[in-house]
C-alpha cells in the first residue's frame, strides 16, 4: 500500500498545487466582492423602482403644467 502511495504521491502534490494556482474554489471572501461588483453593475445600468415612481410622477407633473399651459394659449388665442 505505501508503494502505491509514495508512487503517486508527486501526483498528487502537482493537483493540489494547481488548486491553489488557479483558484479553483472559490472562497466566500471572493464571493463577496463578485456579489458587490454585479450589484454596482446592476446599479448602473437598471433604475430601482423607487426612481422609476420618482420619474413616473415628475413626468405627470410636467403633463399638468403642459395642460395648464396648452389652457392659457387656446384662452389668449380666444380673446
Amino acid at each position: 500500500m505505501e508503494k502505491y502511495f509514495y508512487k503517486y504521491l508527486p501526483v498528487g502534490i502537482i493537483f493540489i498545487a494547481l488548486v491553489f494556482q488557479y483558484n479553483l474554489f472559490v472562497t466566500p471572501e471572493m464571493l463577496e466582492v463578485k456579489h458587490r461588483e454585479i450589484l454596482s453593475d446592476i446599479a448602473h445600468t437598471y433604475s430601482t423602482k423607487e426612481q422609476y415612481n420618482d420619474l413616473k410622477e415628475q413626468l405627470s407633473i410636467m403633463q399638468a403644467k403642459i395642460d395648464k399651459i396648452y389652457d392659457v394659449i387656446i384662452i389668449e388665442g380666444g380673446k
